[in-house]
């Protein structure tokens, strides 16, 4: 795997923050989280939006944060100081870097002295997270510890030729819920995926949209005359999200192939966008590439109709945000996605392609309608802010903390401890020192 850059970032050669990031508390009630997420700017997708809206709200909130992500972004976000840990491509996905965790993370979370650990869809990097903070003990660092699920991992690998192995995930996932002091979900039902995989002490974290952002007076006829390829007349379905397999991009085909007249553009990048462009190949598609801040809201402003494949999304903030753009929205019935339009009213929800190309017919030839529509995908999704989200989160924060308990001494050991329970104690004993010898 290639290395990834390594930027600077505030730590010293000693491990040691900076001195301008050991700021005195601005009020009694200000937190000190460290926020622990496997994926991070420059890279582009839902869980980078949402980390970066939340600790953007954080921060005017009041409360400090330290981020630590894979190297290769910014040293420092809203005022936050970055650490970067070096990391690796990973082969399949490229735009995805794979950072291990270093020994010199104690220090680092040592000097920052956070009141709890908030990990995001902790992966490799995240295991720290899980080391250093939850569990009986608040692990090594005894803190509370907050795990947030972003993505449906056992329904992506079907996309991958990895089905197989979905069984095998779900143990997976909940050794590393079980030792969180709170898990949270973006949508109620993957609150629901969840604690029907016997996993704990689950909450409904759900994401927001930038409404002043996102708005339909971002319309632009330039934009428009790109996005169709000189045919701003055409009716336009827009798109936007990466361009991987799970995605299920390659059912807009029909889609479109019902409608002659009509144009797809699509918003994004991805492992998938060659074979899409092969599976798209004579249909009027244009490939946008990554779209950012204004010019990605002039893109959804400009459409017609958003389409939504997917069936894997476990919110779907691109939902709310050409919602919050005007656009009415036909979506998969899927995720939490359904959560998000009141059908019928804000967008549809299709389950068969051939219940997509009705809805559309509809929309497509009936501009009141539309704008019917997008009227109130407009009104319902402004009222979604991430402010609102961001102060649920901090009342889970502070739930967490008071609800970690320390436990005052190890657990007693059996009255006629047997040979199994030696094998296992020693087990215990031997993965404790080789996690510490990574992560003293």
């Amino acid at each position: 795997m290639a290395s990834r850059p390594h930027p600077s970032h505030p730590i010293g050669s000693h491990g040691r923050l900076s001195s301008n990031v050991l700021q005195a508390r601005p009020s009694a009630n200000s937190m000190r989280i460290a926020l622990f997420t496997d994926t991070f700017l420059p890279k582009v997708d839902g869980i980078v939006t949402t980390v970066c809206q939340t600790v953007r709200e954080l921060r005017k909130l009041g409360h400090q944060v330290l981020i630590i992500a894979p190297a290769g972004g910014p040293a420092e976000f809203e005022q936050c100081p970055v650490v970067g840990i070096p990391s690796h491509v990973f082969p399949f996905y490229p735009e995805l870097h794979l950072a291990f965790p270093h020994a010199s993370l104690r220090g680092v979370l040592a000097a920052f002295q956070p009141d709890l650990i908030h990990a995001v869809e902790p992966a490799l990097l995240g295991l720290a997270a899980l080391y250093y903070a939850g569990g009986q003990n608040g692990g090594a660092m005894r803190l509370p510890l907050v795990v947030s699920y972003h993505t449906d991992l056992p329904k992506y690998l079907g996309y991958y030729h990895l089905g197989f192995l979905e069984p095998s995930i779900w143990p997976l996932l909940r050794l590393r819920h079980n030792r969180a002091t709170a898990n949270l979900c973006p949508s109620q039902a993957m609150v629901d995926q969840l604690r029907q995989h016997a996993i704990p002490r689950v909450a409904l974290w759900p994401g927001g949209v930038d409404a002043e952002r996102f708005h339909p007076a971002r319309r632009s006829s330039a934009v428009r005359a790109r996005l169709t390829d000189g045919h701003p007349e055409s009716p336009l379905l827009f798109y936007a999200g990466r361009l991987s397999a799970e995605k299920q991009i390659e059912r807009l085909k029909p889609i479109l192939e019902a409608f002659p007249q009509a144009r797809l553009a699509l918003a994004g990048d991805g492992p998938h966008r060659r074979e899409l462009e092969r599976h798209f190949a004579g249909l009027p598609v244009h490939f946008a590439g990554f779209l950012y801040g204004d010019d990605l809201a002039a893109a959804y402003a400009s459409g017609d109709v958003f389409v939504m494949p997917s069936q894997t999304e476990t919110l779907g903030l691109v939902v709310l945000e050409a919602m919050s753009s005007g656009l009415p929205v036909v979506a998969a019935r899927a995720g939490g996605i359904p959560e998000m339009i009141e059908e019928g009213v804000s967008g549809f929800l299709f389950d068969q392609e051939s219940q997509a190309i009705a809805l559309l017919q509809d929309l497509l030839h009936c501009p009141e309608k539309r704008a019917e529509i997008g009227q109130a995908a407009r009104e319902h999704a402004s009222q979604l802010g991430w402010r609102a989200a961001t102060l649920q989160l901090v009342e889970h924060y502070r739930t967490a903390c008071d609800q970690q308990i320390i436990a005052p001494n190890p657990a007693p050991q059996p009255e006629n401890p047997g040979v199994r329970f030696h094998v296992r104690r020693a087990l215990g004993a031997a993965t404790l020192f080789t996690i510490r010898k990574l992560l003293p």
